[in-house]
């Protein structure tokens, strides 16, 4: 064999060699990626007022006293049957 084909297969097999690595490599780095990302162990609750339970309904304080202190926006909302965020 020639000197200059021998070269030129060795060149290919490397080449084709290199190519089928970095495949492999970047299908196993892409699939551990994937995996690592989607961590869907850790889960958050977070509610906008604690102290009620769960499935509690909201209920108006109606009483004179507190109507009296409230502002507008906030009575809004208890009429709506909102849990009230205004002051």
């Amino acid at each position: 064999m020639n000197s200059n084909v021998k070269r030129a297969v060795m060149a290919g097999l490397v080449s084709a060699a290199m190519l089928g690595g970095g495949v492999i490599g970047a299908t196993m780095f892409s699939a551990t990626s994937v995996f690592a990302a989607s961590n869907t162990g850790i889960t958050t609750n977070v509610r906008a007022d604690a102290s009620a339970a769960p499935g509690t309904p909201f209920v108006s304080n109606e009483d004179p006293a507190h109507e009296a202190t409230e502002s507008a926006a906030r009575e809004a909302q208890e009429n709506a049957g909102v849990r009230p965020t205004q002051p």
